[in-house]
Protein backbone atom coordinates (compact mmCIF):
# COMPACT_ATOMS: atom_id res chain seq x y z
CA UNK A 1 0.00 0.00 0.00
CA UNK A 2 1.86 2.96 -1.10
CA UNK A 3 2.01 6.69 0.23
CA UNK A 4 -0.42 9.33 -1.17
CA UNK A 5 0.31 12.90 -0.93
CA UNK A 6 -1.71 14.92 1.90
CA UNK A 7 -3.85 17.07 -0.88
CA UNK A 8 -5.21 13.64 -2.27
CA UNK A 9 -6.59 12.79 0.91
CA UNK A 10 -10.42 13.91 1.24
CA UNK A 11 -10.60 13.21 4.91
CA UNK A 12 -9.28 12.31 8.56
CA UNK A 13 -11.61 10.69 11.31
CA UNK A 14 -10.45 11.93 14.53
CA UNK A 15 -10.87 9.10 17.51
CA UNK A 16 -11.83 11.70 19.85
CA UNK A 17 -10.89 11.06 23.76
CA UNK A 18 -13.12 7.50 24.67
CA UNK A 19 -15.15 4.97 22.41
CA UNK A 20 -17.42 4.30 25.11
CA UNK A 21 -20.81 5.54 23.93
CA UNK A 22 -21.69 5.78 26.98
CA UNK A 23 -19.29 8.19 27.97
CA UNK A 24 -20.22 10.34 24.92
CA UNK A 25 -23.47 12.24 26.90
CA UNK A 26 -20.97 12.68 30.30
CA UNK A 27 -18.43 14.06 27.20
CA UNK A 28 -20.99 16.57 25.70
CA UNK A 29 -22.31 18.12 28.61
CA UNK A 30 -18.31 18.70 30.47
CA UNK A 31 -17.01 20.50 27.38
CA UNK A 32 -20.01 22.19 26.94
CA UNK A 33 -20.06 23.18 30.35
CA UNK A 34 -16.49 24.11 30.57
CA UNK A 35 -16.49 26.23 27.12
CA UNK A 36 -19.79 28.38 27.95
CA UNK A 37 -17.56 29.21 31.09
CA UNK A 38 -14.32 29.62 28.97
CA UNK A 39 -16.11 31.91 26.72
CA UNK A 40 -18.18 33.97 29.11
CA UNK A 41 -15.43 34.46 31.85
CA UNK A 42 -13.56 35.69 29.04
CA UNK A 43 -16.26 37.76 27.59
CA UNK A 44 -16.71 39.29 31.06
CA UNK A 45 -13.00 40.24 31.44
CA UNK A 46 -13.12 42.14 28.31
CA UNK A 47 -15.97 43.75 29.17
CA UNK A 48 -15.13 44.30 32.52
CA UNK A 49 -11.89 45.88 30.84
CA UNK A 50 -13.85 48.31 28.07
CA UNK A 51 -16.75 50.05 29.85
CA UNK A 52 -14.34 50.70 33.15
CA UNK A 53 -11.84 53.59 32.80
CA UNK A 54 -9.88 53.06 35.67
CA UNK A 55 -8.59 49.75 33.78
CA UNK A 56 -7.37 51.77 30.58
CA UNK A 57 -3.83 50.93 31.12
CA UNK A 58 -1.15 49.31 29.16
CA UNK A 59 -1.31 45.78 31.17
CA UNK A 60 -5.47 45.84 31.21
CA UNK A 61 -5.11 46.51 27.36
CA UNK A 62 -2.83 43.37 26.62
CA UNK A 63 -5.26 40.88 29.11
CA UNK A 64 -7.92 42.00 27.45
CA UNK A 65 -6.60 40.72 23.64
CA UNK A 66 -4.96 37.84 25.80
CA UNK A 67 -8.79 36.77 26.52
CA UNK A 68 -9.86 37.42 23.22
CA UNK A 69 -7.00 35.05 21.99
CA UNK A 70 -8.30 32.62 24.76
CA UNK A 71 -11.43 32.74 23.19
CA UNK A 72 -10.04 31.83 19.46
CA UNK A 73 -7.92 28.92 21.16
CA UNK A 74 -10.65 26.91 22.46
CA UNK A 75 -12.85 27.82 19.74
CA UNK A 76 -11.02 26.14 16.80
CA UNK A 77 -11.34 22.64 19.23
CA UNK A 78 -13.89 22.09 21.18
CA UNK A 79 -17.05 23.13 19.16
CA UNK A 80 -15.65 20.43 16.44
CA UNK A 81 -15.33 18.06 19.19
CA UNK A 82 -18.65 18.58 20.62
CA UNK A 83 -20.31 18.38 17.15
CA UNK A 84 -18.73 15.11 16.40
CA UNK A 85 -20.28 13.89 19.94
CA UNK A 86 -23.81 14.70 19.02
CA UNK A 87 -23.66 13.72 15.19
CA UNK A 88 -21.44 10.23 15.54
CA UNK A 89 -19.39 11.72 13.35
CA UNK A 90 -15.44 11.59 13.35
CA UNK A 91 -15.07 12.92 10.01
CA UNK A 92 -13.26 15.84 9.00
CA UNK A 93 -12.42 16.98 5.84
CA UNK A 94 -8.42 17.89 4.77
CA UNK A 95 -9.40 21.21 4.47
CA UNK A 96 -11.09 21.71 7.31
CA UNK A 97 -8.33 19.44 9.37
CA UNK A 98 -5.95 22.08 7.88
CA UNK A 99 -7.87 25.13 8.64
CA UNK A 100 -8.66 24.01 12.34
CA UNK A 101 -4.82 23.44 13.39
CA UNK A 102 -3.88 26.79 11.16
CA UNK A 103 -6.21 28.38 14.01
CA UNK A 104 -5.04 26.55 16.76
CA UNK A 105 -1.22 27.04 15.67
CA UNK A 106 -2.28 30.93 15.26
CA UNK A 107 -4.04 31.43 18.67
CA UNK A 108 -1.48 29.22 20.87
CA UNK A 109 1.15 31.38 19.14
CA UNK A 110 -0.48 34.52 19.51
CA UNK A 111 -1.11 33.43 23.48
CA UNK A 112 2.66 33.09 23.98
CA UNK A 113 3.75 35.74 22.74
CA UNK A 114 0.95 38.02 24.73
CA UNK A 115 2.16 36.57 27.68
CA UNK A 116 5.72 37.87 26.87
CA UNK A 117 4.36 41.19 26.00
CA UNK A 118 2.77 41.34 29.42
CA UNK A 119 5.94 40.49 31.03
CA UNK A 120 8.02 43.11 29.41
CA UNK A 121 5.42 45.65 30.63
CA UNK A 122 5.67 44.33 34.25
CA UNK A 123 9.38 44.66 33.87
CA UNK A 124 8.67 48.21 32.87
CA UNK A 125 5.96 48.67 35.57
CA UNK A 126 8.93 47.75 38.32
CA UNK A 127 12.09 48.41 36.87
CA UNK A 128 11.17 51.80 35.29
CA UNK A 129 7.93 53.38 37.36
CA UNK A 130 9.34 57.04 36.27
CA UNK A 131 9.14 56.02 32.76
CA UNK A 132 6.18 53.58 32.64
CA UNK A 133 3.82 55.99 31.07
CA UNK A 134 6.33 56.62 28.63
CA UNK A 135 7.86 54.13 27.36
CA UNK A 136 4.43 51.77 27.58
CA UNK A 137 2.55 54.55 24.94
CA UNK A 138 -0.91 53.54 22.97
CA UNK A 139 1.22 53.79 19.87
CA UNK A 140 3.94 51.19 21.37
CA UNK A 141 1.18 48.72 22.78
CA UNK A 142 -0.88 48.71 19.76
CA UNK A 143 2.10 48.07 17.86
CA UNK A 144 3.25 45.20 20.07
CA UNK A 145 -0.72 43.78 20.14
CA UNK A 146 -0.34 43.97 15.84
CA UNK A 147 3.48 42.77 15.29
CA UNK A 148 2.55 39.53 18.33
CA UNK A 149 -0.42 38.90 16.00
CA UNK A 150 1.57 38.93 12.40
CA UNK A 151 4.41 36.58 14.08
CA UNK A 152 1.42 34.40 15.21
CA UNK A 153 0.38 34.29 11.22
CA UNK A 154 3.32 33.64 10.03
CA UNK A 155 4.20 30.89 12.41
CA UNK A 156 0.80 29.16 11.51
CA UNK A 157 1.30 29.74 7.70
CA UNK A 158 4.98 28.31 8.24
CA UNK A 159 3.03 25.23 9.68
CA UNK A 160 0.55 24.81 6.92
CA UNK A 161 3.03 25.10 4.62
CA UNK A 162 5.07 22.34 5.95
CA UNK A 163 1.96 19.90 6.58
CA UNK A 164 0.84 20.58 2.97
CA UNK A 165 4.08 18.95 1.81
CA UNK A 166 3.91 15.94 3.89
CA UNK A 167 2.97 12.37 2.43
CA UNK A 168 0.82 9.80 4.12
CA UNK A 169 -0.03 6.02 4.11
CA UNK A 170 -3.86 5.44 3.53
CA UNK A 171 -4.44 5.04 7.46
CA UNK A 172 -5.95 8.39 8.25
CA UNK A 173 -6.77 7.84 11.62
CA UNK A 174 -5.81 10.67 13.82
CA UNK A 175 -5.56 9.14 17.47
CA UNK A 176 -6.89 12.73 19.21
CA UNK A 177 -10.29 15.02 19.29
CA UNK A 178 -8.35 17.75 17.49
CA UNK A 179 -5.90 18.02 14.47
CA UNK A 180 -2.55 18.62 16.30
CA UNK A 181 0.60 19.01 14.40
CA UNK A 182 2.63 16.63 16.11
CA UNK A 183 -0.20 13.55 15.44
CA UNK A 184 -0.42 14.38 12.15
CA UNK A 185 3.61 14.09 11.53
CA UNK A 186 3.07 10.74 13.68
CA UNK A 187 0.68 9.66 10.49
CA UNK A 188 3.22 10.70 7.86
CA UNK A 189 5.55 9.25 5.79
CA UNK A 190 9.04 10.48 5.84
CA UNK A 191 11.78 9.50 3.05
CA UNK A 192 13.89 12.12 4.59
CA UNK A 193 13.09 13.52 8.15
CA UNK A 194 13.63 17.22 6.64
CA UNK A 195 10.13 18.70 7.68
CA UNK A 196 10.09 16.99 10.58
CA UNK A 197 13.33 18.93 11.95
CA UNK A 198 12.42 22.00 10.24
CA UNK A 199 8.72 21.92 12.29
CA UNK A 200 10.36 21.83 15.44
CA UNK A 201 12.68 24.03 14.98
CA UNK A 202 10.48 26.81 14.41
CA UNK A 203 8.70 25.25 17.37
CA UNK A 204 11.58 26.01 19.26
CA UNK A 205 12.27 29.64 17.66
CA UNK A 206 8.79 30.53 18.01
CA UNK A 207 8.00 28.78 21.31
CA UNK A 208 11.19 29.29 23.05
CA UNK A 209 12.08 32.88 22.18
CA UNK A 210 8.55 33.89 24.38
CA UNK A 211 9.95 32.22 26.72
CA UNK A 212 12.89 33.29 26.99
CA UNK A 213 11.81 36.66 26.87
CA UNK A 214 9.41 36.01 29.83
CA UNK A 215 12.15 34.00 32.21
CA UNK A 216 14.42 37.59 31.71
CA UNK A 217 11.94 39.59 32.21
CA UNK A 218 11.49 38.03 35.72
CA UNK A 219 15.20 37.89 36.26
CA UNK A 220 15.14 41.85 36.22
CA UNK A 221 12.08 42.11 38.20
CA UNK A 222 13.26 39.94 40.76
CA UNK A 223 16.49 41.28 40.97
CA UNK A 224 14.64 45.06 41.29
CA UNK A 225 12.15 43.81 44.05
CA UNK A 226 15.03 42.01 46.31
CA UNK A 227 16.36 45.64 46.40
CA UNK A 228 13.24 47.09 48.05
CA UNK A 229 13.99 48.21 51.66
CA UNK A 230 10.84 46.89 53.06
CA UNK A 231 8.96 43.58 53.26
CA UNK A 232 5.52 45.32 52.30
CA UNK A 233 7.22 47.30 49.24
CA UNK A 234 8.75 43.95 48.25
CA UNK A 235 4.85 42.42 49.15
CA UNK A 236 3.36 45.12 46.59
CA UNK A 237 5.71 45.15 43.77
CA UNK A 238 5.09 40.99 43.48
CA UNK A 239 1.48 41.40 43.90
CA UNK A 240 1.05 43.32 40.74
CA UNK A 241 2.68 40.75 38.38
CA UNK A 242 1.37 37.55 40.34
CA UNK A 243 -1.47 36.87 38.33
CA UNK A 244 0.52 37.12 35.51
CA UNK A 245 3.34 34.37 36.77
CA UNK A 246 0.31 32.19 37.89
CA UNK A 247 -0.73 32.38 33.68
CA UNK A 248 2.49 32.07 32.60
CA UNK A 249 3.11 29.03 34.96
CA UNK A 250 0.00 27.09 33.92
CA UNK A 251 -0.19 27.59 30.09
CA UNK A 252 3.94 26.64 29.72
CA UNK A 253 3.62 24.52 32.37
CA UNK A 254 0.79 21.96 30.98
CA UNK A 255 1.99 23.15 27.28
CA UNK A 256 5.58 21.61 28.39
CA UNK A 257 4.20 19.04 30.13
CA UNK A 258 1.86 17.61 27.74
CA UNK A 259 4.70 18.01 24.50
CA UNK A 260 7.01 15.85 26.74
CA UNK A 261 4.93 13.29 27.87
CA UNK A 262 3.97 12.04 24.44
CA UNK A 263 7.40 12.06 23.57
CA UNK A 264 8.35 9.33 25.82
CA UNK A 265 4.47 8.30 26.09
CA UNK A 266 3.46 5.53 23.48
CA UNK A 267 -0.46 5.63 24.05
CA UNK A 268 -1.86 8.72 22.06
CA UNK A 269 -5.07 8.18 23.32
CA UNK A 270 -3.68 9.43 27.03
CA UNK A 271 -2.04 12.19 25.22
CA UNK A 272 -5.26 13.62 23.57
CA UNK A 273 -7.03 13.64 27.22
CA UNK A 274 -3.51 15.29 28.46
CA UNK A 275 -3.87 17.55 26.14
CA UNK A 276 -7.44 18.73 27.51
CA UNK A 277 -5.15 20.65 30.36
CA UNK A 278 -3.83 23.04 27.99
CA UNK A 279 -6.56 23.87 25.41
CA UNK A 280 -9.59 23.68 27.99
CA UNK A 281 -8.56 24.19 31.35
CA UNK A 282 -6.43 26.92 30.89
CA UNK A 283 -8.04 29.19 28.91
CA UNK A 284 -10.96 28.70 31.29
CA UNK A 285 -9.08 29.11 34.37
CA UNK A 286 -7.15 32.53 33.17
CA UNK A 287 -10.32 34.72 34.14
CA UNK A 288 -10.78 33.13 37.26
CA UNK A 289 -6.77 33.52 38.05
CA UNK A 290 -6.83 37.44 37.12
CA UNK A 291 -10.41 38.11 38.88
CA UNK A 292 -9.51 36.45 41.99
CA UNK A 293 -6.28 37.49 42.65
CA UNK A 294 -6.31 40.98 40.61
CA UNK A 295 -8.34 43.30 42.94
CA UNK A 296 -8.66 46.07 40.59
CA UNK A 297 -10.52 43.49 38.64
CA UNK A 298 -12.82 42.55 41.18
CA UNK A 299 -13.47 46.45 41.71
CA UNK A 300 -14.61 46.39 38.46
CA UNK A 301 -16.84 43.95 38.19
CA UNK A 302 -18.67 45.20 41.48
CA UNK A 303 -18.82 48.07 39.73
CA UNK A 304 -20.51 46.92 36.77
CA UNK A 305 -22.83 44.59 38.32
CA UNK A 306 -23.96 47.10 40.50
CA UNK A 307 -24.64 49.31 37.01
CA UNK A 308 -26.39 46.55 35.74
CA UNK A 309 -28.59 45.71 38.22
Amino acid sequence: MGPKNLTRVSEFLLMGLSDDLELQPLLFGLFLSMYLVTVLGNLLIILTISSDSHLHTPMYFFLSNLSLADIGFTSTTIPKMMVDIHTHSRVISYVGCLTQMSFFTLFGCLDSLLLNVMAYDRFVAICRPLHYLVIMNPCLCGLLVLVSFFISLLYSHLHSLIVSQLTFFMDVEIPHFFCDPSQLFNLACFEIPISNILMYFIAAIFGGVPLTGILFSYYKIVSSILRVPSAGGKYKAFSTCGSHLSVVCLFYGTGLGVYLSSAVSHSPRKDSVASVIYTVVTPMLNPFIYSLRNRDIKTAMQRLLRRTV
